[in-house]
């Protein structure tokens, strides 16, 4: 990644810049260079020929005296200054009348289709830069001027003195040169102080990008003009934003830790009914509301229950406008034997809260406080009443029979047992009520766990005829306690075994997973329980059918102790009964404790 950041900024903004207005200026001092010296190169040409047509118009006037042209031209030429001056004489067809290199073993061709010829035609005047003569072989610049009848014609051989006459002057090239020089060097100290700025800006974006604080050791030094300016307010805005952004953090850690250890399910939703927070009571609380266990929070909306709480919400988000006061909308629903206060807050940008309360779990726990003691007295009450009885007709009656005491003395040592299982599980909900943190937490892999349960529990369900579908998937792990966890999943299959019937299945699943949370379902097929009894299924010593729990050896724990566990856990459960008859206990764990 660094490397591909330095191959990206290889040239820095001021190289960039300089390169950028370097190329141009040099591309426009070439371009001048090169039109300057066309235009120079061309008035020399103009001049040498007008020096030419001088020449021409001299040797006019001498044959306009003279009417002898070979003669009086040969003695222009002898009497002339310039060196190899060659002279024509042509008349208006084409046809050259006199030329003082012509041979004369042979006529000469029409010159009617030379270039300058046919400018003089045209324009009275006319000349070729340079062109080979066919006469001669050699390179001339011709100059030719019309007069009358006919076209006098001078040339100048096209040698090392006519081309060096002929080319531009340097000078003008060397302080254009210069000057350039000159100008990008003072350009050069412009943008390294430009690019100096940028760096630091630069510097500063990417300081900020990474979320870096701005700190005293770290100077900008920028220049004191606009751009400095600029800059120290933008690193001042930005310092003062941080500020803001860590103060905000800190209250939004403050209010989800707030939402998740709430005691009412919160749900925050956009207008487009997406989740922004959602803590774990809504989740817990939506599932025992609805019929089908839900895999996303979205799914919410497609409760039965709350068609009035998504018609609200619908309402407003089709009128696009809600003004500036919040909206509200509160409804109760009676589900699975308890009772739910269900509220709805539209807020001015169209975002909505939902939130969802459980106001018999108050009232619960005051009951269950209220029982408590009369329950555990009533429990142990039972078991010792049975052994004193027993005891006392073996004590009171000396002439027993053998076979009648042993009855005796086995019930005594069951109820004994039964006592003993009753106090071990009372110990156990006073030692998760009051030395909780005190619990060892270790990796445990739920899955692993599950199935030992179920292999341990073989020979009861076989005699039942009982089918367990374990769902769940390999390698689920939790941080947590191992004794606490196995109490959970075993105390849900003893209770299911116990009172479920016979031939149903069992099902086991972890329908659910975030972040910080399994979501798992433990149901049956059986008979399921009646709506009244639903909400009481956690107390300490409550049972469906008193008679029968009895009958079997239930401690009327076994349900408390699981409740206890999974809060111990960071989670919540719940029992409803589902469409197609059973029960359904629906609880989450923590993934770190």
């Amino acid at each position: 990644m660094k490397q591909s950041t330095s191959r990206k900024h290889f040239l820095t903004f001021s190289g960039k810049l300089f390169l950028s207005v370097t190329s141009l200026f040099l591309t426009f001092i070439i371009c001048f260079i090169a039109y300057q010296y066309q235009r120079e190169k061309a008035y020399k040409v103009e001049l040498l020929n007008m020096q030419l047509q001088d020449y021409n118009s001299r040797l006019y006037e001498r044959l306009s005296m003279h009417p002898d042209l070979n003669k009086t031209a040969n003695e222009y030429i002898r009497s002339h200054t310039l060196t190899n001056l060659r002279l024509t004489l042509i008349d208006l067809q084409g046809n050259v009348i006199y030329d003082s290199y012509k041979a004369h073993k042979h006529p000469l061709e029409n010159h009617l289709n030379r270039k300058e010829v046919q400018k003089a035609l045209e324009h009275e005047q006319g000349y070729d830069v340079r062109r080979t003569s066919e006469t001669t072989g050699v390179s001339y610049f011709y100059s030719a001027t019309r007069y009358g009848d006919y076209i006098v014609r001078s040339a100048l051989p096209y040698n090392v003195s006519l081309i060096n006459n002929l080319k531009a002057d340097p000078h003008f090239i060397w302080f254009t040169g210069i000057t350039s020089i000159l100008l990008l060097i003072i350009f050069y100290k412009f943008t390294k102080k430009l690019g100096t700025s940028i760096s630091q800006l630069r510097e500063f974006a990417m300081r900020a990008d990474r979320n870096k604080p701005i700190e005293m050791d770290m100077q900008f030094a920028f220049p004191h003009n606009e751009l400095g300016e600029i800059s120290q307010h933008i690193i001042q805005i930005y310092k003062r934003l941080h500020e803001t952004k860590e103060a905000l953090y800190i209250e939004r850690e403050k209010l989800i830790t707030h939402l998740q250890i709430s005691h009412e399910g919160l749900g925050i939703f956009t207008k487009d009914k997406k989740e922004i927070l959602v803590n774990n009571l809504f989740t817990q609380y939506s599932n025992l509301i609805s019929d089908s266990n839900l895999e996303t929070t979205e799914e919410v909306f497609a409760i039965n229950e709350l068609k009035d709480i998504t018609g609200f919400i619908n309402k407003h988000q089709e009128q696009r406008s809600i003004g500036k006061s919040e909206k509200r909308m509160s409804i109760n629903i009676n589900k699975n034997g308890r009772t739910f206060v269900i509220e709805c807050i539209i807020f001015q940008d169209a975002s909505f809260e939902i939130s969802i309360n459980d106001v018999t779990q108050e009232e619960e726990q005051v009951r269950l406080k209220r029982q408590l003691t009369q329950n555990i007295a009533h429990e142990l009450k039972t078991p010792v009443s049975s052994i004193q009885g027993y005891l006392e007709t073996i004590v009171n009656n000396e002439n027993i029979a053998p076979e009648k005491m042993n009855v005796f003395l086995e019930r005594c040592y069951a109820q004994s047992n039964r006592l003993s299982r009753l106090l071990r599980d009372i110990s156990v909900l006073t030692r998760m009520d009051e030395a909780a943190n005190m619990i060892d937490m270790e990796r445990v892999d739920i899955s692993v766990l599950v199935a030992s349960i179920v292999n341990e529990v073989s020979l009861e369900l076989e005699e039942k005829h009982i089918t367990v579908v374990n769902s769940l998937k390999k390698s689920i792990q939790l941080k947590g306690s191992y004794s606490l966890i196995y109490s959970i999943f075993r105390n849900l299959m003893d209770n299911a075994i116990a009172y479920a019937g016979t031939n149903i299945q069992i099902n086991i699943n972890c329908f659910r997973e975030d972040e910080h949370f399994y979501y798992f379902s433990f149901s049956d097929t059986g008979g399921g329980v009646s709506p009244e009894h639903l909400s009481r299924l956690f107390e300490r010593f409550y049972r469906v059918d008193k008679g029968r729990s009895r009958k079997l050896g239930g401690t009327g724990l076994g349900l408390a102790i699981v409740k206890n566990a999974v809060i111990i856990h960071g989670g919540n459960i719940s029992a409803k009964n589902n469409q197609g008859g059973g029960l359904e206990f629906i609880f989450t764990l923590s993934k770190e404790k």
